[in-house]
């Protein structure tokens, strides 16, 4: 008996039990698509992951930080105690003298407050030098990066900006109401307001009960508290950062602009007066020079990345490395595929169980037949090979269905979490390449062969007569 006639017998054979063989591959096909999409959920956060990595510099980046400085609303992790020494320009002129160092960059984070009409909003304000900003590769929906001595503010707007607006009196907003602000961001200019405390105190003074609306307010002790002026700057947009507001990516809450304008603005607005994030003195007054809240250490080739964070860290700085990040990360990942693939293969195992089930009833069932075509001289490694080839068919329809299904509840999820932007991942939260879908095949074929494997001995080993006898 050739492979053509163990091919036709088998697929005869499966067909004679139509309802058994279609329960037995609808759970392959959830086992199947159950072990897909669970590891699907590790890669997208993966695949993300490389994206952040991509769009932070690449794995050549460094970042050095040191005494707290600027405001961020970005909690950084690190396992380093924290650093005393200030990040300044004379730091950051000392990185840049490094061995393989390309390029030293101060970078300053502030949180600011931006209004237009009866929409308030924040973000986070990331000032960088302008090789700095080309250097990040920023992708742009229209417009360019910040011009050099301008003179005044210009912004490039992350895509997730419109998201943090919200109408004045009521606080709704766009994850309130599903609807953005009624603002041209690439066209209308705002107020921007760099001093927060200020701002606030302003709005708590036109709403208390006394009703002073400047200079002073009364304080808890009784005594009169000097309110500062809110001071607007007006600003607006030179750029906007490709992506809708549901793609969520490593630019989404930050608005970019020219570092040295930025601290002209700031030494000026708080001449006298400690910058907001600023570090002071022990009496209160502010510290004689501008410090960052951290700097963007370019590396010349991926090699000396580690000798260079070494050297970084002696001299007394904390040390971030997108590479330790992401070896990091893919542990992580790895650990979380394995959890998921390891639930979504319960399911199949369930379904091997059923294929040993259905291949045990089709023996008992075909006893007869069994018997007739051993006595007419088929081979044991013949019938072996048949119900083997049934238990692979089995596993091989389940596994194309499991994978068809995959893909449709891929895409479900995906549309339901925005791509990645209701979880705040950067792209699709599922994502399954097609190396997956040939391993979940294989390995669905493998299980059912393993599962169709016991049966195919006992029916090598019936004896031809009793088998005849049978009834």
């Amino acid at each position: 008996m050739n492979w053509m006639d163990l091919l036709r017998m088998s697929s005869s054979n499966l067909k004679r039990r139509k309802l058994r063989t279609f329960l037995t591959v609808l759970g392959v096909l959830i086992g199947t698509a159950s072990i897909v999409v669970m590891i699907s959920l590790g890669l997208g956060m993966q695949q993300s992951l490389y994206r952040e990595v991509e769009q932070s510099g690449g794995l050549t980046t460094i970042k050095v930080t040191g005494a707290q400085a600027g405001e961020s609303m970005m909690y950084h992790s690190s396992d380093e105690e924290e650093s005393t020494k200030y990040i300044n320009d004379k730091s950051v002129a000392q990185l840049a003298d490094l061995e393989h160092v390309a390029m030293a960059s101060p970078v300053y984070e502030l949180s600011v407050i931006l209004l237009k009409g009866k929409y308030e909003g924040w973000g986070q304000l990331v000032a960088m030098t302008p090789g700095a900003l080309k250097a990040k590769n920023i992708p742009l929906a229209e417009g360019t990066l910040p011009n050099v001595n301008s003179g005044h503010l210009e912004l490039v707007y992350g895509n997730g900006i419109p998201t943090m607006f919200y109408e004045k009196g009521t606080d709704q907003g766009y994850y309130e109401t599903g609807e953005l602000p009624d603002i041209d961001f690439a066209k209308d200019s705002l107020f921007m307001i760099l001093d927060q405390d200020a701002y606030y105190n302003s709005q708590n003074n036109e709403s208390g009960s006394n009703g002073a609306t400047a200079g002073t307010v009364d304080g808890t002790d009784g005594q009169q508290v000097v309110v500062q002026s809110v001071q607007k700057h007006v600003v607006k947009a030179c750029g906007i950062v490709e992506g809708s507001p549901e793609e969520y990516n490593a630019n989404y809450y930050n608005i970019y602009c020219e570092l040295d304008t930025l601290k002209q603005i700031l030494k000026k607005e708080f001449s006298g007066r400690v910058i907001p994030g600023q570090p002071t003195t022990k009496s209160g007054k502010p510290y004689k020079d501008f410090c960052y809240s951290y700097a963007q250490i370019k590396v010349d080739d991926i090699e000396n990345v580690d000798a260079v964070a070494s050297v970084i860290r002696e001299m007394g700085y904390n040390v971030e490395t997108n590479a330790e990040y992401l070896d990091s990360m893919k542990s992580q990942f790895a650990i979380v595929q394995a959890v998921l693939g390891g639930i979504g293969a319960v399911s199949l195992l369930v379904a091997a169980i059923g294929i040993a089930n259905t291949m045990m009833m089709s023996i008992y069932e075909r006893t007869k037949e069994i018997g007739v075509i051993k006595v007419l001289g088929c081979s044991l490694k013949n019938i072996k090979q048949m119900f083997l080839l049934e238990a692979a068919f089995i596993g091989l329809i389940g596994g194309i269905a499991g994978n068809i299904l995959s893909f449709l509840m891929s895409g479900v999820i995906n549309f339901l979490t925005g791509h990645g932007a209701a979880m705040g991942i950067d792209g699709n939260i599922s994502y399954i390449p097609w190396w997956l879908v040939l391993l979940s095949m294989g390995f669905a074929m493998l299980v059912g062969v393993a599962a169709g494997y016991f049966p195919a001995l006992r029916a090598m080993n019936l004896s031809p007569l009793a088998a005849i006898r049978n009834e």
